[in-house]
């Protein structure tokens, strides 16, 4: 940062900073940490019990950050820094799991606010009767996707349905995508024209300027891959066409990390134990109340407050990888 040059690419100097502050951050909370640590110790040996009645009431506070502090360095992957694109998509099911989505749409947003992470809803298409057929949304926010990333896979349901007159006990199926958005500068991905089909047609959501009114939402569908982007919250086309584009780049580079990673792990002779699409946890309301991550065993009997957006406790024992 003291180059003379520094500045001669703003960039790539405001990543610098960005990073240098990041780690001031965690060794401020460090020093801070370890003197509170220290003090609370001094406070102990002494003959006051005042003091040490001190100590112990403030323990559970400072064991928490520390604890926060050790989640915080575990995010040390190359894209876990990084903002995140979450998707959401019913299993079969109609309604059933259409509402179930719905609920993981909340749940996740939710957790957004409660972390004071920002979010965009890039594509929401409403079910039919209920629930939502699927959803897109960019996580904004430092380590968004080191948080996140263990929440690709299935989640599965059990509750007596709302939508059951006799009053069954149901079981949804919902899919959780998540990628690390990468800045379109740092991504390098040949995509050629003839490869992309674009349609274009008119927005569903909810009313506002130029929604609903024209033909502005756009899906582009990449045809030697399959993968699909819509993108309808933006005000025009062009802005539409841009973020679709944006997250597709994102989707193909990430799948070629994936294919090395793969690769990798099959000259070594290892295969992975959790692969998308594999089931990840369950919820169940009835006849029991229960949230079990199937990976770590962690699991919790307040479902509403799991649904309320409290999912630290999955999302930290999967990083400590506790099984």
């Amino acid at each position: 940062m003291t180059a003379p040059d520094f500045w001669n690419d703003t960039d790539k100097a405001n990543q610098v900073i960005s990073k240098s502050n990041e780690l001031k951050r965690i060794v401020d909370e460090v020093v801070f940490l370890k003197n509170e640590v220290a003090s609370g110790l001094e406070m102990l040996s002494s003959n006051d019990d005042e003091l040490k009645e001190m100590v112990k009431a403030d323990a559970p506070n400072i064991t928490k950050q520390i604890d926060e502090l050790e989640i915080a360095t575990l995010l040390s992957g190359p894209y876990d820094k990084n903002n995140a694109v979450l998707e959401i998509h019913p299993g079969a099911g109609g309604t059933e799991s259409c509402d179930w989505a719905n609920m993981l749409y909340r749940m996740y947003t939710r957790w957004c606010e409660k972390h004071k992470y920002k979010y965009e809803v890039v594509d929401e298409q409403k079910g039919e009767e209920a629930g939502i057929k699927s959803v897109s949304l960019i996580i904004k926010g430092l380590n968004a996707f080191g948080y996140l990333k263990n929440e690709k896979g299935v989640h599965r349901l059990v509750r007596i349905s709302p939508f059951d007159s006799n009053k069954r006990r149901h079981t949804s199926f919902a899919s959780v995508d998540v990628t690390p958005y990468i800045d379109e500068n740092e991504i390098t991905v040949d995509i050629k024209p003839n490869d992309l089909k674009i349609d274009i047609y008119r927005s569903q959501g909810a009313g506002g300027q130029g929604v609903n009114t024209t033909d502005s939402a756009v899906r582009i569908t990449h045809l030697p891959t399959k993968i699909v982007v819509t993108c309808q919250n933006e005000r025009s086309q062009i802005q539409n066409k841009q973020k679709a584009m944006e997250i597709l780049k994102n989707k193909l580079y990430q799948l070629e990390i994936e294919k090395k990673e793969k690769e990798q792990k099959e000259l070594k002779g290892v295969q992975a134990d959790i692969n998308f699409g594999s089931q990840i946890r369950n919820y169940v309301m009835c006849p029991y109340s229960l949230v079990k991550d199937l990976r770590t065993n962690v699991e919790t009997s307040n479902v509403d407050k799991v649904l309320d957006g409290d999912i630290d406790l999955f999302i930290n024992s999967c990083l400590k990888g506790i099984r």
